[in-house]
């Protein structure tokens, strides 16, 4: 039996379906992970049963395994919350047919898929856990055909194999446990084409696990220590003094100090630079002879971004201010509270900043609304 009628016998289709996803980290950097779950093809019996025909055999049953385990191993860089760019091998498993004919014999034959991808992955936070994420890309795969006939049925070419290079796409959800560990259930859809002419889809629907590099977890406030009770021997009886009466310390005004996010922090990030450890250094020994009840810091951003994504990264540089005031000044933690706004209070006023587009121009313009407030309230 002559092999390129066999052809038909093996054809790949596809299914599709859609989840959504990524608390994409709020910073760029390099990003690794693994999935692992179920392919599967439609394999094309009616050809099957037409490539037999044309030789004399007629097919009186098919037997399809259609499904398999499917697995990739993936690498990435994120350049932003949107946008990244992630390359891998995957292993879409392996299917195959058995045909029993008349004249007595059979067919069966079988396809092995593996490869490597590169995609662009676009992603949209829907809050500052999910996110949903979507990728266009090319795949660059290995079909491993083998074939084998018994009875009246001939097989010429029984192991052929072939490299091509086709598109990919894919839709999937985030969940992310941690700035540095996510969860990602997705489906994808492989276009392939196997080594004796045939084209088909190959759906593969995965879970797996995303490490990101460079994320480091938020630093806690460590608590004071809960006072440990003394028992006191009561005091002789004496008579009473009463006290010349003391004036009570005049309040101080409160005092607020503005910083610039930029000066303390790289953009979109919320780790302290070296810069702001200076300028932080600096205010704290200002405080030295300062009785203060309270100090308040809050986090602004300006109004580019979501708000749900907003309000993460002001939050962060807050608590992070808060955090290097207490382990590095010795500022007592109960007295200090940290808070994030969103750009829900800007300095800039409306039309200082004109149009909506992203670009250099309205991030410098916008970099007032970008800052830190520490307010002081206390008495000299």
């Amino acid at each position: 039996m002559n092999l390129s009628k066999v052809s038909g016998k093996f054809g790949l289709a596809a299914i599709a379906m859609l989840v959504s996803s990524c608390a994409l980290a709020d910073e760029s950097g390099w990003y690794v992970g693994a999935n692992v779950g179920q392919s599967k093809a439609a394999i094309d019996d009616s050809r099957i049963t037409n490539g037999l025909l044309s030789d004399g055999f007629t097919a009186t049953s098919i037997k399809d395994e259609d499904r398999d385990l499917g697995y990739k191993i993936f690498g990435g860089y994120q350049f932003n919350k949107n946008f990244a760019l992630e390359g891998g091998y995957f292993d879409l498993g392996k299917f195959s047919f058995m045909a029993t004919t008349q004249p007595p014999g059979t067919l069966s034959g079988d396809i092995r898929l593996r490869g490597l991808n590169l995609d662009v992955v676009g992603s949209l936070p829907i809050t500052d856990k999910f996110s949903v994420f979507a990728r266009l890309g090319a795949n660059y795969a290995e079909a491993s055909d083998s074939f084998a006939g018994t009875g009246s049925v001939n097989v010429l070419n029984s192991a052929p194999s072939k490299f091509e290079t086709n598109p990919k796409v894919g839709l999937g959800l985030e969940y992310a446990f941690s700035d540095t560990l996510a969860m990602r259930a997705e489906v994808e859809r492989y276009r392939i084409n196997d080594a004796v002419g045939n084209r088909g889809d190959i759906n593969l629907v995965t879970v797996g696990l995303v490490y990101r590099f460079g994320s480091k977890p938020q630093a806690l406030t460590p608590r004071a220590a809960a006072p440990i009770p003394v028992e006191v021997a009561p005091a002789p009886l004496v008579q009473a003094v009463v006290p010349a009466p003391v004036a009570a310390p005049a309040p101080l005004p409160p005092v607020k100090v503005s910083f610039s996010a930029d000066s303390l922090f790289d953009f979109n990030k919320a780790n302290i630079n070296p810069a702001g450890h200076l300028a932080l250094d600096k205010f704290s020994s200002d405080l030295k002879d300062v009785n203060y009840d309270v100090i308040k810091v809050t986090g602004h951003t300006d109004r580019i971004g979501s708000h749900a994504y907003n309000l993460k990264l002001s939050t962060r540089r807050a608590e992070a201010v808060s955090t290097y005031l207490v382990t590095s000044a010795g500022i007592p933690a109960e007295k200090i509270n940290a808070v994030g706004v969103d750009g829900a209070d800007p300095v800039t006023q409306p039309g200082d900043c004109k149009g909506t587009r992203v670009n250099k121009e309205l991030i410098r313009c916008l970099q007032p609304d970008r800052r830190v407030d520490i307010e002081v309230i206390g008495t000299k």
